[in-house]
Parts: C-alpha cells; sequence; structure tokens
C-alpha cells in the first residue's frame, strides 16, 4: 500500500495514506485534530533516561476490577463460562476467543486503556466526528470502559457496546447499553452510525476485511471508523536489543499459537489495506513508538513504558490456552514466563512497540 510507514522512523507519524477525498460537507464535522499527537507533545525520538528509575516512582498494584457481570439485554446462556490452567473463558460461540474474560483479564485491559490515555494525552478518538456524533457503536467493547467515558463525553448521543462477553458494569450512564453479539456475523445491531471503534480488535479478527465491510455498510455516509491498535512486536533503535532477544522469541511464539485460532498478530500494521479495499476514504494512520519498560527519558514515557511492560508481563498467563493449544506443556508456559518476566525488566535493552491510530471515512 501506498505510503507504508517505515517501522524505523520517528515516534510520531500522521500520514494520509491515499490522495485525500473531497473535504466533508457536513457542518457538524472538522478538520482532524491530532495537535497532541502530531504536535510532538512526545519527544520524536525516544531518549534514555541517564541512570535507573526510582523504584516506586510508580506502583503497579492496586488495580480493581468494577465489572459486575449484569446486562437486561443478554439471556442467561451467554453467561455460561468454562474454566481452564485456572483461568475463566466465555462459552459463547464456542469459546473460540483464546484470551480469558475473568478479573484479572479486566485489569489488564483497563491498564491497556489508562496507557492509550497517556499516549494521546487524554484523547479517546481521533477521527474528526465533530462536537455532535448520535450514534457511536464501540465494537469489542471489553470492560466497557471506553464507551462509559464516551457516554460522558457526548450525553446527547447513543453509545453501544458489543462483546462476545457479559462483563460490563451494571451502572452506566443512560445513553450507554452493552450487548453481546458476534461481530463477524450478519450485522444485527442496526445502522445509519456515526462512528464505529475498534480497540485491539483487527489481530483477533478471523475475518478482518468482512467485518471492515459489514461496518462500512451500516455507517451513515460521512461517518468514520477508527482502529487502535498496539503491535506487540518489539523493535529497538540503538542496538541494545539483539537479534536474538527473548522478547523477539517469545513474540514469534504468540504469533503462531494465535494463528491455530485464525488470528494474524501481524495485520496490525496493514489495517489500511482492508479499509480502502472496503471503499473507505480520507484513510489516515498515527503511528507512536512505545518504550517497553521504564527506560526512557521524561516520566510520562516512563509511565507509558511501565503500562506496556505491566499488560506484556500479564499477558502471558493470559495466553496460556493458546499456547496449550501449540502443544506447550505447563511446564514450559512457567519456563518462558520467567523468561519474559526478566527480560522485560531489562532497561538497558530499550525495546518499544508501535501502537497504530487508523482512522478513514465512508463517502458522503
Amino acid at each position: 500500500m501506498s505510503g507504508q510507514l517505515d517501522p524505523g522512523g520517528p515516534v510520531t507519524d500522521t500520514v494520509p495514506l491515499k490522495a485525500p477525498s473531497p473535504k466533508p460537507t457536513s457542518p457538524r464535522l472538522s478538520p482532524p485534530t491530532d495537535e497532541a499527537i502530531a504536535e510532538g507533545s512526545l519527544p520524536d525520538v525516544i531518549e534514555a533516561e541517564d541512570g535507573p528509575p526510582e523504584e516506586d516512582e510508580f506502583l503497579a498494584e492496586g488495580w480493581e476490577s468494577t465489572s459486575s457481570n449484569a446486562s437486561t439485554s443478554v439471556t442467561s446462556s451467554v453467561y455460561h463460562h468454562t474454566f481452564e490452567n485456572g483461568r475463566r473463558y466465555h462459552a459463547y460461540r464456542y469459546g473460540r476467543y483464546p484470551i480469558p474474560n475473568d478479573d484479572l483479564e479486566q485489569d489488564r485491559e483497563d491498564m491497556k486503556h489508562a496507557l492509550m490515555l497517556e499516549l494521546t494525552d487524554g484523547k479517546l478518538f481521533h477521527a474528526p466526528i465533530g462536537g455532535d456524533p448520535k450514534k457511536i457503536v464501540d465494537i469489542g467493547t471489553g470492560t466497557g470502559i471506553w464507551a462509559i467515558e464516551m457516554g460522558d463525553l457526548f450525553p446527547g448521543a447513543e453509545i453501544l457496546g458489543l462483546d462476545l462477553s457479559p462483563i460490563q458494569p451494571q451502572w452506566v450512564p443512560p445513553n450507554v447499553k452493552f450487548m453481546i453479539d458476534d461481530v463477524e456475523d450478519e450485522w444485527a445491531n442496526g445502522s445509519g452510525w456515526d462512528y464505529a471503534h475498534f480497540r485491539s480488535m483487527s489481530l483477533v479478527l478471523r475475518d478482518l476485511q468482512k467485518t471492515i465491510d459489514q461496518t462500512y455498510r451500516h455507517l451513515k455516509p460521512g461517518g468514520w471508523i477508527e482502529f487502535q491498535e498496539i503491535h506487540g512486536k518489539p523493535h529497538c533503535d540503538d542496538g541494545t536489543m539483539g537479534d536474538d532477544d527473548v522478547t523477539t522469541q517469545f513474540y514469534q511464539l504468540c504469533v503462531d499459537a494465535m494463528a491455530r485460532f485464525s488470528m494474524n498478530l501481524d495485520v496490525v500494521s496493514s489495517v489500511g489495506e482492508y479499509l480502502e479495499r472496503a471503499g473507505f476514504v480520507n484513510l489516515t494512520c498515527v503511528r507512536r513508538k512505545v518504550p517497553v519498560g521504564t527506560w526512557a527519558k521524561g516520566k510520562t514515557m516512563r509511565l507509558i513504558g511501565m503500562y506496556v511492560r505491566e499488560t506484556a508481563i500479564h499477558s502471558m498467563p493470559s495466553l496460556a490456552k493458546a499456547f496449550a493449544n501449540l502443544g506447550m506443556s505447563e511446564v514450559e508456559r512457567e519456563v518462558w514466563a520467567a523468561k519474559m518476566r526478566k527480560g522485560l525488566e531489562e532497561n538497558h535493552k530499550h525495546r518499544y512497540f508501535n501502537y497504530y491510530f487508523w482512522y478513514a471515512q465512508k463517502p458522503e
């Protein structure tokens, strides 16, 4: 695809990935307002801190789950769960999603939300949806935290969160509701949406093109779609990581394990190609480098790095089912977990991931 981003580029790339279509004529829409990202509220190059960070600078403890497995829009059958490797998984649609839905995983999802807010200076979205959207759908809503905050931000909008797991809280803003649905089935959640939001979804959808095509059909003309995706492939710009780094080896294991579930972890960097094929225009990608660990200079960058490291560490037990399907024994999984925990604490290795924000518009 033209305009493909170079993984070795600067921290921030805001790139229109094809010749833009005429600007939207709707008075509610405004140009993208990505100043906090594009203008470099964070540095263009991730610099390493001169000395070691303070041990108690950030406390990664005390994450409490507030989910309450309550909803009025689902039947009892979708509350069924299975338990494997000491973790709880949803059973709806044959439990094909190999990630747990228990309190530990919900805490990890909310930590990822905190990471994203630090990265974007508090922005929940980047598509220019204007100040008065009427219908917003959050596909793969998880704990519902993003949908709830959007409901507070736009009290006049209808916010719908969709997910396979009934883990969303009961007490939410009056304009927010949650439904249990498989977004890869035929669309059954209405049309005329102003904005469709996906976070950490492209890599777990078995048929990304079908899902994007369906979203395109059910957005209103001029509506927007956005994917917010972190790519867990480790990179390094200064040679401190090494080609045989444990995180690189572990990432390849993850790629192989998730491929058994028809999931492509590397699709994150090419979501734009799928959006183009569906017919979306005004396609833009914002790419950010995020440090892994607290090695970066500046407290905000170290906080982001701490979140990235902690979510990575807590992802390892979450992948037990996927690794077991790959043929790994429990002992082998524990050995890998120990190696990864030790590796992620190595602040002298300046690893980073790429975080992608893709957004595009359905033609008027």
